[in-house]
């Protein structure tokens, strides 16, 4: 049983499963990590929730498997999962939670604006190989409307009170987000072993002699290669350098053509297809848009 997944279909469910109190709305929930129970040490270490989840918590003895990554909770951090998403704890001895839970299930946002945005944040993507690390005045923002959420229903329900926990909600995401575009700066060392390991990753796929049956590889290759997620990547990459992750991927390319068209006597067409181009037109025309330079016009620059 240890291996298997459990998966929890209704906040009620978790309430029961954590030995928590019935929940005082059926649809969002406010846990506090020092309610939370595990059962036992054979219970199901991979989890799938059929609601969001929004943690900031701190577990000393604890780590979570999510995606390719493992985190540690020594430092407070805001982790962000979607309905679906597999996850695991794992922890020695019994373990030891503080931080607060935030679950919605997607039916509280139904015919709501928020239904659809609250899926294009990229956390809600990447957050399965990168989680935010707040400082302390951040942690304090985000518990601060988790609170206000909590107090909204724990009041007497009433016309309003659906809209302003949405209301609420936006303003977590939309902190959240800023978070994230702050944690670009300043988490520079692990950003910058990031773009070193794209580096030497995209210097050995054009080093290959393979091309012509590899290709160029993808961007979702080179997320999972640098164990993020695509979205992740890209932004990082646009906070670093100022271009793409594909941006990334054709200069390389380019960088590797101009080798080919300055130091030996290939045609273009043998070129691009030594490049994993079916087309030499395709080639031609990215090289152009990339030089302003044609590849012959090139050619001849060093004649």
């Amino acid at each position: 049983m240890a291996n298997t997944h459990h998966r929890i279909t209704s906040i009620s469910e978790l309430h029961r499963l954590r030995g928590l109190p019935k929940p005082e709305h059926p649809l969002i929930s406010v846990i506090n990590f020092k309610d939370f129970k595990y059962l036992n040490a054979d219970e199901p270490k991979s989890i799938i929730n059929d609601f969001y989840s929004i943690a900031l918590k701190r577990s000393p003895n604890a780590k979570m498997k999510y995606g390719q990554q493992s985190y540690d909770f020594d430092e407070g951090i805001l982790f962000f999962i979607a309905p679906g998403q597999v996850f695991s704890v794992e922890g020695h001895g019994e373990l030891q939670h503080s931080g607060w839970n935030l679950v919605i299930h997607p039916d509280f946002l139904w015919n709501t604006p928020l239904a659809k945005a609250i899926k294009q944040y990229e956390y809600f993507s990447y957050a399965a190989n990168e989680a935010l690390h707040l400082s302390e005045k951040e942690e304090d923002i985000i518990i601060g409307i988790f609170m206000k959420i909590e107090q909204e229903y724990q009041s007497n329900i009433d016309k309003f009170s659906a809209a302003l926990i949405i209301a609420q909600l936006d303003l977590l995401l939309t902190y959240a987000d800023r978070f994230y575009h702050r944690q670009f700066i300043t988490r520079k060392i692990t950003n910058h072993q990031i773009l070193s390991r794209l580096e030497e990753l995209l210097n050995t796929w054009f080093g290959s002699d393979d091309l012509a049956n590899r290709g160029l590889p993808t961007v979702q290759y080179i997320a999972d290669s640098l164990h993020v997620s695509p979205n992740y990547l890209s932004g990082l990459l646009k906070a670093l350098t100022g271009i793409s992750t594909q941006q990334h991927i054709h200069d390389k390319l380019i960088e590797k053509a101009k080798e080919k068209l300055s130091t030996t006597e290939l045609s273009v067409s043998e070129i691009a297809y030594d490049l994993g181009f079916e087309h030499s037109q395709s080639f031609s025309k990215l090289f152009k848009a990339k030089t302003n330079l044609s590849p012959l016009d090139f050619r001849q620059s060093f004649n």
